[in-house]
């Protein structure tokens, strides 16, 4: 029974894919508060583990790969509707739009065997017919994939989405932030419909409850028509600075473009690419459908722009493009040789102040020591390829398994013991950084720091006898200025309980 009385056993099941991404993770929460049970199917079950909804008598959470028929047929068992929230955003390879076709292909078999209800996919709006980008044609082949084997299908088409922590969100607030004259494509001229997250969340939820959407493609947008010009025009004014100069020219490619938005912004190439091939097409709302059979008032795009600005600078992004991260299982050491770098402190404050300083690196917080040499390495980083520090954080304080730090990935977490990061700047070889608290019995603890690199070829080789000599600088430092800072927080709290004590 919940609080109102109502038996969780007489709730409507949805299942949910995609949960440990952007529009996913912020879906369940309000399905729940809509009245449905949830289950949520996921690679890695952990990247779940600090949402604050996972606990919820009303959600269940299924470890599955996406490839297993069966287990997945198992998991729909039940489910009056199923949510398709994959995408493959990384172009990497050609053949990401035939996984993509086969992914959703091997869901609709198995949303027919277990009798699903229906399916509900948020796709890309966009002109139908030729010329579409890659990007929005392989939607477009996983529409068709999901409704091939005769389960109903409910296809949301969406443009940009303006929200804190979307990709193209990001992209356009630091292009705007970093670029006071810009370069750009053609395409800043084409016409696109945007649309709030929150309303997009409102469609996905409301579409359960109205039958006539079911078996039916609509598309979804915010009521403005805007040019991507007048969009930075908006960002400008949203965050108070002079309006950018922007030249847009004939010869810049959605190759070029993707590898100069790589650069400026925290977005890696390989999910720009797309983003930047699709920008070419018109992106606008071929009818009114989704207003008739779903009245809401929706957010204008400077209201939508105010609204992402203002969580993203108050910390509160439920959610963030760099959430659905690879989560590699534990890295296999055995079978070549590994360098490890281990340094361990005696920190005179408690074991939950150190780990709290532990988790607070990264970020706009720096890593203690030698700032100056991270900024170095990770602009280093953007220049061949990899994504820099300039993807910082979601929080300042928080920490949770799968969350992306800086160009690290945290792949290990146990609250008030255990924190692992996994480097993925572009490397010869596999790291990690590990930070280990141990408690002692006098009050005080113990930190060990333990970075371990495997290297790949002779290139590895090379690369960490290159940067051992500045381990002492970085490594050293940084465990000092974690100790600093833990000591300095449990002073500060004796000092705090004894003058409330006077």
């Amino acid at each position: 029974m919940n609080e109102s009385g109502d038996p969780l056993s007489k709730r409507p099941r949805v299942l949910v894919t995609g949960a440990t991404g952007y529009i996913g993770g912020r879906l369940v929460p309000r399905l729940l508060a809509a009245g449905y049970r949830v289950r949520c199917v996921v690679r890695c079950a952990n990247k779940l583990g600090a949402r604050p909804w996972v606990g919820d008598p009303s959600v269940d959470v299924i470890e599955c790969g996406f490839e297993d028929r069966e287990r997945l047929a198992q998991a729909m068992g039940g489910c009056v509707a199923v949510y398709y929230l994959v995408h493959s955003m990384m172009a990497v390879g050609a053949d990401y739009r035939e996984r993509d076709k086969q992914l959703a292909d091997t869901f609709a078999r198995s949303a027919s065997a277990a009798g699903a209800g229906r399916i509900i996919y948020l796709g890309g709006l966009g002109e139908t017919g030729e010329g579409l980008s890659e990007h929005l044609t392989s939607r477009r082949e996983v529409e068709a994939a999901l409704a091939s084997t005769g389960v109903p299908v409910t296809v949301l088409r969406a443009a940009m989405i303006i929200g804190s922590g979307s990709a193209s969100f990001e992209i356009l607030r630091y292009l705007v932030e970093r670029l006071p004259i810009m370069v750009t494509p053609r395409w800043v001229k084409t016409e696109s419909q945007p649309i709030a997250v929150s309303d997009v969340l409102y469609y996905l939820v409301a579409c359960l409850s109205i039958s006539e959407t079911s078996g039916r493609t609509i598309d979804i947008g915010g009521p403005d028509i805007v040019t991507y010009r007048q969009l930075m025009n908006a960002m400008s004014d949203a965050l108070g600075l002079r309006r950018r100069m922007i030249l847009p020219v004939p010869v810049l490619t959605p190759r070029l473009s993707s590898l100069w938005i790589h650069l400026v912004t925290p977005i890696s190439h390989r999910i720009a690419r797309p983003l930047a091939e699709g920008l070419r097409n018109r992106v606008v709302c071929r009818n009114n459908e989704a207003v008739q059979l779903m009245p809401h008032e929706r957010m204008s795009v400077h209201a939508a722009i105010e609204a992402a600005l203002c969580r993203t600078g108050e910390n509160e992004m439920e959610t963030a493009w760099s959430d659905a991260g690879v989560i590699p299982g534990d890295p296999d050491w055995a079978g070549g040789k590994v360098f490890v770098d281990q340094r361990t402190i005696t920190v005179c404050a408690s074991s939950d102040a150190a780990f709290s300083a532990v988790c607070r690196i990264g970020g706009h917080n720096g890593y203690y020591a030698a700032d100056w040499l991270w900024r170095l390495r990770g602009a280093l980083d953007r220049v061949v390829g990899g994504p820099g520090l300039r993807r910082g954080r979601r929080n300042p304080n928080l920490l949770s398994f799968g969350e992306a730090l800086d160009f690290w990935r945290v792949t290990g977490f146990d609250d008030r013991h255990l924190l692992e990061l996994r480097a993925e700047m572009r490397l010869p070889g596999e790291a990690t950084l590990c930070f280990e608290v141990t408690p002692s019995v006098d009050g005080r603890c113990t930190l060990t720091q333990t970075a371990r690199f495997k290297p790949r070829g002779l290139a590895g080789l090379v690369y960490w006898y290159a940067v051992a000599p500045l381990h002492r600088i970085v490594f050293n430092g940084m465990l000092q200025g974690i100790r600093r800072a833990a000591e300095n927080q449990s002073h500060l709290m004796k000092f705090r309980t004894g003058t409330e004590a006077l």
